[in-house]
């Protein structure tokens, strides 16, 4: 029998990040799934624009145009996460940015798995390679001029298969769980090769 969504363990062989390394699971570029909940509703959106701005405690920049139903959940709740997907999820990640949470539950339509965060209960997406929960950190005079979203990273994890002691590790034997970077029109490209500096 399936556990519900509430009882659903994390991710097998998922590892705790620590919060000093935090900013690093975006530092990269990568693009997110941002969940929210608000009671019964919940959504989920993909973003391309999203940066560390803090390290301690770590602060995250993401942009959700303030039109969506993410936002509107985003600001009642006070919280949010983000989720990245590897290349597996790039036909769900370009799904769940093409129509509105206002009009159709897209955890049901995609038939999304997710599991609850651990501090805030927000929905994680199964199949990301990492996740962290954030409270939101209201900016008034920012929030009004644009459509950045600042938030606080309360809880992180991350598959230990590709982040491991605070790096991503990107190579051909993960390549299955690199991260997706949105070039446009629903391309996406992922890191195929690093080049170590000395």
């Amino acid at each position: 029998m399936t556990p519900s969504p509430q009882t659903r363990p994390l991710p097998p062989g998922w590892q705790p990040v620590a919060l000093a390394h935090a900013s690093r699971l975006v530092n990269h570029g990568p693009t997110v799934l941002v969940t929210t909940q608000q009671g019964a509703r919940r959504n989920v959106m993909a973003a391309a624009w999203s940066m560390p701005v803090e390290f301690t405690p770590p602060r995250i920049a993401v942009v959700v145009d303030k039109s969506t139903h993410t936002r509107t959940l985003l600001e009642a709740s006070g919280h949010f996460a983000l989720c990245l997907p590897p290349a597996a999820l790039a036909d769900l990640t370009w799904r769940v940015g093409q129509a509105s949470g206002r009009d159709v539950d897209k955890f049901a339509q995609h038939a999304i798995a997710w599991h609850d965060g651990p501090v805030l209960g927000l929905p994680l997406v199964e199949g990301c390679v990492a996740a962290m929960e954030l409270r939101r950190l209201p900016e008034p005079h920012v929030e009004a001029a644009y459509d950045t979203v600042f938030g606080e990273v309360v809880w992180a994890a991350a598959d230990p298969r590709v982040f491991a002691q605070g790096r991503w590790s990107f190579h051909d034997g993960n390549a299955d769980l690199h991260t997706l970077h949105h070039l446009g029109g629903g391309t996406f490209a992922v890191p195929s090769r690093t080049v170590q500096g000395r």
